[in-house]
């Protein structure tokens, strides 16, 4: 593509409004900052609409064919989310799940109410390397495509499905259904898991509903000293799934 170096393009200018959820959800489209980000979602089948590329690595950038757009550092500041600029920029189609790819699941973690973006990336980069075989997003939950989550998921936004959902209607029944507590009886290395295992975590501030312990069939929590009152729930997230996903 011809290089573009003013702040006022358009496309730079369209670029820039997708740091603001409502131009997300408008256009269906979000940030990928970094070569990483937008090489693992190249791989991952994510549709690329284009990127801003430093324009001395443009070749870095050829599997993007003629959607790599050489630009300067000006224009990258300008559309990333960062403090210093990445050397590139990229803009990818949304990829959005259903509750049916979770039909086949055995393992899946439920996240309620989970606001804190680092926290939501880290915990699906966790789901990933744990196992899970899939995220369900329930209530009001953080924006998955704000360029944080990106960043934070590390590549790792699209490898399992992730469903927002705000009723589960009897799908998970049949399931064994787990709170995660900090007043449950039972201690998680001493939990024994069925076969198909629904996590449940709730927010840093508010911890689950009662909707959701009264819908669990069980509920566990990780032993730890009393010197300390609680975990990051990202931290937690990835201790739990690392004992019940084995």
């Amino acid at each position: 593509m011809e290089e573009i170096t003013s702040v006022n393009n358009q496309l730079v200018k369209e670029t820039h409004k997708l740091q603001q959820k409502k131009y997300r959800d408008n256009t269906n489209l979000f940030l990928l900052e970094g070569y990483k980000a937008i090489k693992e979602a190249f791989d991952a089948g994510i549709e690329l609409k284009y990127a801003f590329v430093e324009k001395n690595k443009v070749n870095k950038y050829s599997f993007l064919n003629d959607r790599a757009i050489p630009t300067t550092e000006a224009v990258l500041s300008k559309v990333s989310t960062t403090d210093s600029a990445p050397e590139a920029v990229g803009v990818g189609l949304q990829k959005h799940f259903s509750i049916k790819e979770l039909r086949n699941a055995k393992r899946l973690i439920l996240l309620e109410n989970i606001r804190d973006l680092g926290n939501l990336g880290t915990i699906l980069r966790s789901a990933v390397a744990f196992g899970a075989d899939g995220v369900i997003l329930y209530g009001d939950c953080a924006d998955l495509y704000n360029p944080k989550c990106v960043r934070s998921a590390v590549g790792n936004l699209w490898k399992i499905p992730v469903v927002q959902l705000n009723k589960l209607d009897g799908e998970f029944n049949s399931w064994q259904r787990i709170a995660t507590l900090p007043r449950a009886k039972t201690l998680l290395k001493e939990f024994k898991p069925k076969d198909k295992l629904l996590i449940m975590f709730g927010s840093e501030a508010d911890g689950l509903s009662e909707d959701l312990i009264n819908y669990a069939t069980d509920s566990v929590k990780i032993e730890m000293s009393e010197k300390v009152e609680s975990l990051n729930l990202s931290i937690s997230c990835a201790i739990t799934m690392y004992e019940l996903f084995k």
